[in-house]
């Protein structure tokens, strides 16, 4: 009796999830034996891949979470932005959103009355003052959120990814503040994709990888470093031995750089900004139908982006020598951060590659441009059409050329 009820239950679907829940799965640790001091006044830095534990340590420092093991001493009036506009109410207005925002982030009303004007002067939306929030732009909102922040008076501010806002006037103008807090005093802990600004404002950086401090030292030597490690990648479809089991080298990567709309050379790029990849590369025979291909990997190995000319619909056909390939993008699609690339040139439509460039051919810092929030930009061109006195009138005429697009996962 025992025994059949035993096999009831292993083929009951919520008996399985309740027996796979008793099992205990190993430990995952977000940070692990992570150690570190800031000084009064100093600006830290703390960069990364995705998942590398940075914004996990801001959390911890900001009690959002409680560590595990081991203790935080703060000596100090702390703030945190971790996201901006975090604490708007769609409903209320600017002014009223102000105050709401402001005691949120630790601010006295009394105080936030003192700073009202610089804040709203600093966010550009005086004429919006009294409008609901819901019916500002996402420039005007994030715009908003980080002039309040940016009128604390704390001893230690943590920021968490809050550059990638408005345009490049204000990301600038936002810099020029972190940097007028930090020269008068206050502490920074700084997380960023932005390289270029995690160089301009922090004394010191810590380079995290898998949870743990990899390097720490000067912005400039850590971020190279930083640019230079390649990850190790991982292929969801099979190991590099299965596919270069394949692999014929009649035709091999020789060179793959990229180029701002000037024509020059560059490593650095920014989001939203026209780009060329251009590929060099050598045939050794005459190649019939051959496709190339260029693949995005994040610093922790995940898939991006591709790039294939397999889409284009004209065959390539190689003869012996030396070539060269160029893509042309109207707007660079990806987000703040460093990316490493793959290469493959292969014939169409069978399993044998002729060269693979496995998984760190090349680095590419990019660097913030456009305002974007989401997971990636998208070019694209807004069309306006309204009933001028009939349907026939209808106007058809664009109204924006390019706008950042919010795509959100």
């Amino acid at each position: 009796m025992q025994q059949a009820s035993d096999d009831d239950g292993s083929r009951n679907p919520l008996m399985r999830k309740l027996q796979s829940l008793r099992r205990r799965k190993s430990d995952f640790w977000a940070v692990h034996d992570v150690s570190f001091e800031v000084k009064r006044g100093e600006a830290l830095g703390i960069i990364g891949h995705n998942g590398a534990g940075k914004s996990t340590i801001l959390k911890l420092l900001s009690n959002i979470t409680t560590p595990t093991s081991g203790e935080i001493m703060i000596n100090g009036r702390l703030s945190a932005l971790i996201e901006v506009g975090s604490g708007f109410h769609p409903e209320l207005t600017g002014r009223e959103n102000i105050y709401l925002n402001g005691s949120i982030l630790g601010m006295t009303r009394r105080h936030i009355a003192e700073r009202l004007d610089s804040i709203v002067e600093f966010a550009g939306i005086k004429q919006f003052l009294d409008t609901p929030v819901k019916r500002y732009s996402s420039g005007m909102y994030v715009r908003l959120g980080f002039s309040i922040a940016a009128h604390l008076d704390p001893d230690i501010l943590l920021l968490d990814e809050v550059l990638a806002v408005g345009d490049a006037a204000f990301q600038d103008k936002c810099l020029q503040r972190i940097a007028e807090m930090r020269d008068a005093g206050i502490t920074i802990v700084f997380i960023s994709h932005d390289l270029g600004a995690v160089e301009r404002l922090c004394d010191r950086v810590l380079l995290m990888q898998k949870g743990e401090i990899v390097a720490s030292g000067g912005a400039r030597e850590i971020v190279q470093q930083y640019q230079s490690i390649a990850a190790t990648f991982k292929s969801a479809a099979s190991s590099p031995n299965a596919q270069l089991a394949n692999q014929e080298k009649k035709a091999e990567v020789r060179g793959l750089t990229f180029h701002d709309p000037a024509g020059q050379e560059t490593a650095v790029v920014h989001t939203g900004d026209p780009f060329t990849a251009r590929l060099e590369f050598y045939s050794h025979a005459h190649l019939e139908d051959v496709v190339f291909e260029l693949f995005f990997y994040s610093a922790d190995g995940e898939q991006q982006c591709q790039f294939t000319t397999e889409i284009s619909g004209e065959r390539i056909n190689l003869v012996p020598g030396r070539g060269l390939l160029e893509f042309d993008g109207p707007g660079l699609g990806l987000l703040p951060g460093m990316y490493y690339t793959d290469v493959v040139i292969k014939e169409r439509s069978t399993p044998k590659f002729y060269d693979w460039t496995q998984y760190n051919f090349t680095a590419l810092r990019v660097d913030p441009g456009l305002m974007v929030r989401g997971k990636f930009y998208l070019p694209h061109a807004w069309h306006l059409m309204q009933d001028n006195a009939s349907l026939d009138g209808m106007s058809h005429e664009p109204v924006v050329d390019e706008v950042a697009s919010s795509i959100r996962s």
